[in-house]
């Protein structure tokens, strides 16, 4: 039998990479996507850039020319922006989005002609916590997470007649390179947000260097894929992370963000 074919965005580093070893592990035929080439990988790397339309269609097309075939995406790529929202230039925020959403969006937009001709397909899109809890000092990033987390949901909708499944898995902190690679907003010499700011991305980074390991959330991805009826939603990560999920959804919003406020560093 055919190796089933999954194309993986966001796949040199973090989630995505742990994603595509263990799937590489468990038999898939992997080809993991990125703007810069991973090493020590034992699946197939294709260089394609989600901000560009370009980049896109040509690496779904190089994949379908190659194998005939995607049957499943896992939607990983993104990076991080911190720093007070009003002092986050436009250009910033509207990167952020670029990458986070709109390169899910433009990866989507491309593979479900495919899907549909297929008959079916699995749409993975990462999310986070922070697409359903706001993070103080990441602002545009929580934002473009919480767009995901509606596309996803409408689209859900949209594609369910050509059992197209669609998942959105919604982490919390994971040790990654992810706090290497955040970017940060200048900040002005005479800042009203200083103490506050820098408290938080403080306490933001801790957790993240102290978080769960990767291979959870791939181990979960999979169960996901091989899943005959997906979850819309699943979260994964600490069990006092996970929690907050739920807090915010039975507790009055007062009451919820007053016992928010330690664990996220404001």
């Amino acid at each position: 039998m055919d190796r089933k074919v999954i194309l993986i965005t966001g796949a040199s580093t973090g989630i995505g990479r742990a994603c595509a070893d263990q799937l590489h592990q468990s038999g898939w035929r992997v080809v993991g996507t990125s703007r810069r080439e991973p090493s020590d990988i034992g699946w197939q790397h294709l260089r394609m850039d989600v901000d560009d339309d370009a980049s896109v269609s040509s690496g779904v097309q190089a994949i379908l020319k190659e194998y005939g075939r995607i049957d499943a995406v896992i939607l990983s790529a993104g990076w991080g922006l911190a720093g007070a929202a009003e002092q986050t230039p436009i250009a910033e925020a509207k990167a952020q989005f670029e990458t986070n959403f709109w390169g899910a969006v433009r990866v989507t937009n491309e593979i479900l002609p495919v899907f549909r001709r297929q008959g079916g397909g699995r749409l993975v899109f990462m999310s986070s916590i922070g697409g359903l809890i706001a993070l103080p000092f990441q602002s545009f990033y929580s934002a473009s997470k919480f767009a995901l987390e509606g596309y996803a949901e409408s689209l859900a909708y949209e594609v369910d007649p050509y059992k197209v499944k669609v998942t959105l898995v919604e982490p919390g902190n994971f040790v990654t390179s992810f706090s290497d690679s955040r970017r940060s907003v200048p900040s002005p010499s005479s800042d009203p947000y200083q103490t506050a700011r820098e408290k938080a991305i403080k306490s933001m980074e801790h957790d993240e260097r102290h978080g769960a390991d990767p291979v959870d959330i791939a181990k979960l991805v999979e169960t996901v894929l091989a899943s005959a009826k997906p979850p819309r939603r699943v979260s994964v990560g600490k069990f006092n992370e996970r929690m907050g999920l739920i807090a915010k959804r039975l507790l009055p919003f007062t009451t919820f963000e007053r016992s928010a406020r330690s664990s996220l560093g404001v």
